[in-house]
């Protein structure tokens, strides 16, 4: 039986880009009474179950699927995590 491995993408916008999201998301907890929040960035997390059982195989191709399709590397900034 082949082997499944979960790896996660976590997607965050660079921090030099500008981010209307997570203003928006600051401002509506502000207006729902959350005190104390000085800035929120907002970001995506991707789950992907691979048939590999080569960890280092797993990040490689998961790397390309990011530059590739998933994550937009001229404005957002990635890392991956590996996980059974």
């Amino acid at each position: 039986m082949d082997s499944i491995m979960r790896v996660t993408v976590y997607i965050k916008i660079k921090p030099e880009v500008l981010d209307p999201q997570g203003t928006a998301i600051a401002r509506a907890l502000s207006d729902l009474g959350f005190a104390g929040i000085n800035k929120v960035r907002q970001g995506k997390i991707i789950e992907i179950d691979l048939d590999k059982t080569n960890a280092i195989k797993a990040v490689s191709d998961t790397e390309s699927m990011c530059e590739r399709l998933l994550a937009n590397t001229i404005i957002e900034d990635y890392s991956i995590s590996i996980g059974e």
